[in-house]
């Protein structure tokens, strides 16, 4: 192919480009036939006068805001029902990250919650996560790594074990751990200790941090939970003292552009806040969070951060970089990535100049 055969400005271009999807919950990726599936080989009650997009998936009639938006998980995870179920939605959602050109995949989970309906062990949810994680690496060639989360709202103890499991588990895959949950009522300091251990371990660390609450929360997790990269970020702009903290670091922020608006981080109305993370040298990357719940995937992202926040095409194929550079893999593994997207970023970029010439 001597020419690129899409516009910029098209879906097509922004499918056809390879990416890096360093934030993505398995809970909030699954496919609303799959969901349908299981609810009537499960008979699980789905009120008849609610369709079930209504109920899992954000619709523009609601009000967006971290309530509305944590709801739909609630009713997520009361379909993880089996073993088997479990396998399933993980298959098909490295199976969808792959249809949507996404090269490099950190998928986080959060084992307690998906073992709470069935009582299942911890441990086998990761187990069984990991095991159908590699076998959708080798069905859809997306090369995909997990993130076990933990929730603040529960407790250290509850932590600590989860924790201990995600370790149990590197060799399958287990690269990390993430603080998530309602930032807006628990700012999440009690995890600390657990944190740093995890770290010294040889866990890496995300934090969920200025999404629903301030910018102190970003400086705490990034000063005193020793994140490794951050989890949305986005409001960190409201203190310049942390912005000068994350400039210097360079630790990489996980934005989530569609899912900051749903969930009421920022309001409808006005202009993301991811070009001006960019202009003030903030390691910003983009990535898609909850596709199922949201409605989008990346190519998505991509493309509003393109034709509504005015990024350019150059600056978006270097965010694509960033996130492989700041992905959770060994050296040499990142190298390997990084050389793959560079190559094909700059065939991609070299076919459109030739194009416009």
């Amino acid at each position: 192919m001597d020419h690129f055969p899409y516009s910029r400005s098209s879906d097509q271009f922004f499918r056809a480009i390879p990416k890096v999807d360093l934030h993505r919950h398995l809970e909030g990726s699954i496919r609303l036939s799959t969901l349908i599936d299981i609810g009537r080989s499960h008979d699980i009650d789905i009120p008849k006068s609610r369709k079930i997009r209504d109920m899992v998936q954000i619709s523009e009639e609601e009000v967006f805001s971290h309530q509305d938006f944590l709801s739909k998980f609630k009713i997520l995870r009361s379909f993880f029902r089996s073993q088997e179920i479990i396998e399933r939605i993980t298959i098909e959602a490295i199976e969808d990250a792959s249809k949507d050109n996404v090269r490099y995949l950190e998928l986080r989970f959060t084992p307690a919650a998906l073992s709470q309906t069935e009582g299942f062990l911890v441990d086998d949810i990761i187990r069984w996560v990991s095991d159908a994680t590699k076998k959708a690496e080798h069905l859809f060639s997306v090369k995909t790594r997990l993130i076990v989360s933990v929730n603040r709202h529960e407790s250290l103890k509850l932590a600590e074990y989860i924790i201990q499991s995600a370790l149990d588990h590197k060799k399958d895959g287990v690269l990390a751990v993430d603080l998530a949950g309602d930032e807006a009522n628990y700012p999440g300091l009690d995890f600390a200790e657990i944190f740093q251990e995890a770290k010294k371990s040889g866990l890496k660390v995300s934090i969920h941090a200025g999404e629903w609450s301030g910018a102190e929360n970003v400086r705490n997790a990034i000063c005193v939970l020793e994140a490794d990269r951050i989890g949305h970020g986005i409001r960190v702009l409201e203190d310049p003292s942390t912005v000068m903290i994350a400039k210097e670091s360079q630790i990489p922020f996980e934005v989530c552009i569609t899912s900051n608006y749903q969930s009421g981080a920022i309001d409808f109305h006005s202009i993301h806040p991811f070009s001006r993370m960019l202009e003030l040298g903030l390691n910003a990357t983009i990535n898609s969070d909850d596709p199922s719940i949201s409605g989008i995937n990346l190519s998505d992202e991509y493309q509003f951060a393109n034709s509504t926040l005015g990024i350019d095409i150059p600056s978006l194929f270097k965010r694509i970089e960033a996130a492989a550079e700041a992905a959770f893999l060994c050296k040499l593994e990142k190298n390997i990535l990084l050389q793959s997207l560079s190559m094909e970023l700059d065939s991609i970029s070299e076919m459109q100049s030739r194009d416009f010439l």
